[in-house]
Formats: structure tokens, sequence, C-alpha cells
């Protein structure tokens, strides 16, 4: 065993359970992932939560423990009901994770450790605050402000992808209509263009989609218009709700490039037209799917 004290981050999404040890200057230095068994009860789903954790202990000398967890959140009763895990409502994840290790344990949503990762060792590095938004199966987002996660009374706080763009759009997962994730994911993203006329196979994601794009499909290139508007609209609101000063964009959708960060910043730059809010730079995050890892290892380490 390492004797070396070191953080585990743990990161739990609706496809994969993934957890890292990760030592003071935020490097990790181990790694395991492992499936979300999908359509899993609740026990079925902690029990690979228990085994990334497990393996974990058995090697390091683990300080503590942080968890990001999909959402929403309950932070004050340490309990998720993640809207992609359908075995887990009001579950109490951290006195579960709690019940695995004698060393302290933190609970925070995916957006937050995402923006927090980015923050401590990625795009955000020396920021005084930020927004972290992951574009991918949904749309999720956190804030930090100097240097601390902002959950605001729930814990949900920065959740970017349910704020709605399109009043009478799409219905989202959440149960509302129009919202960002109903536009800019990527699963929202590849329905749209079907319904255009996007010719592609059954299994075909976002990934074929950008690859039609850069070939030049217009039905392919004007779904990423629509999606990289709806973030960017949801960034200026939230650079004039909260002032802050970056927006580091990552998640699998944003792998697309400039066909999702040019309609981004063109409309940061139409709609974000006060000062304090013209000012806010659009960045691509760069941990990838290491940024959950890292942010929630900095919960308890920073």
């Amino acid at each position: 065993m390492d004797t070396a004290p070191v953080f585990l981050g743990v990161d739990v999404g609706g496809t994969k359970i993934a957890a890292g040890v990760v030592d003071r200057a935020g490097a990790i230095i181990w790694r395991t992932r492992l499936p979300t068994p999908p359509g899993g009860t609740g026990e079925e789903v902690f029990s690979v939560v228990a085994a990334v954790v497990r393996a974990a202990v058995d090697e390091h000398r683990i300080e503590a423990v942080g968890v990001g967890s999909a959402g929403p959140v309950d932070l004050p009763n340490g309990a998720v009901s993640p809207v992609n895990i359908h075995g887990w409502r009001g579950f109490p994840l951290r006195a579960r994770v709690e019940a695995l290790v004698d060393v302290p344990v933190e609970l925070a949503g995916d957006g937050p450790c995402m923006a927090l990762g980015e923050h401590w060792t990625g795009a955000g590095r020396g920021v005084g605050s930020m927004v972290g938004l992951v574009v991918s199966t949904g749309v999720g987002g956190g804030f930090v402000f100097d240097g601390k996660p902002f959950g605001g009374r729930t814990g949900n706080a920065g959740h970017l992808g349910h704020m709605v763009v399109e009043p009478e759009g799409d219905p989202c997962p959440c149960g509302g209509r129009g919202c960002v994730e109903a536009v800019a994911s990527g699963p929202s993203l590849v329905k749209w263009a079907r319904r255009q006329g996007w010719q592609a196979p059954g299994h075909a994601d976002a990934a074929h989609l950008a690859a039609a794009a850069l070939a030049g499909d217009a039905v392919a290139k004007a779904a990423f218009d629509r999606g990289g508007r709806a973030v960017g609209l949801s960034i200026v609101a939230a650079a004039a709700l909260c002032d802050v000063e970056l927006a580091v964009v990552g998640g699998g959708v944003a792998q697309a490039g400039d066909l999702l960060f040019d309609p981004i910043r063109a409309a940061v730059a139409e709609h974000g037209v006060l000062g304090f809010v013209r000012d806010i730079e659009v960045v691509p995050a760069l941990l990838g799917g290491d940024a959950g890892i890292v942010g929630a290892a900095a919960l308890v380490a920073r």
C-alpha cells in the first residue's frame, strides 16, 4: 500500500462510475472505471460505487473521499436523485460511502465537480470566478467562486442545462420544456437534425453528426449552430446573474470544436452587451473525462 496521504475522487454518472486517487498537486496517480448498470436497482448501482472505492482503499492511504454525482443532489441530506439513474431516488449516497471508509466524505453534483476540477488543474486555473459546463448526453454545469464550488441552497446551483431558452421548445428529460439540454445535448442535436431531414443510421450520435457537418451537410451544421446558440445564451445569463469572468465548456459534444464554439461565442457577442457580461471568455475544457474525478477530489483536498 502506498503510504503517502492522497485523496479519492469518485465520479458517478449514468453510463460509468469512475474513481481516481489524486495527489496534493491535483494529479491522478491511480484510476479505475466500471459501467453503471443500465436500469439497475439502487443497490446494484451502489455495488459498483462500493467496488471502485474499495479498490482504491486497498492500494492507497486515503485521507478523504470526494464524490461527484449526477443530479439533482440534496446536499443537506447527502442524497441524490439522478435523472439518468432511475434506481436512485433520494438515495443516501454520502452516508453509504461513509460506511465504507473511516475518513471524511464530501458530496457534490457532477457539474460543480467538473468546474472545480478545471479550476484546480485545467482551463480555469488562476481565475477568480467561473462557470463550467458539460455538454454531453445531458447538459450540466457548476460555479466556482474564489476557489470554492457554489452549490446554493441544495447543491444544484449552476445547472445551466435546465435554463429555458425555447419556452415552446421540445420536452426535456427533467420534465420541463425548451431547456438548454433539450436543445444542445448530443441526443437532442441528433433528434432535431433527423426531424429536419438528416439521413443517418439508427445508431448515429453527435459524433456522426459532427462528421457530417464537417463534410458540408447543411442540416448537421444547423443543428450545431442551434445547440451552440442555446449554450451561449445560458452563459450570457450566468454572466449577467453571477458576474463570472470565464466559461469553460467540456463534454463529448464539445469535442466538435469550432462547430459548437463558434455559435456559442457568436451568441455571447450578440446578447452579452453589458460591459461586465461582454468581458466573459469562453474556452474549451482541458481535463476531458478526468475533470469530474479531479473536482471530486478537490472537494476534500483544497
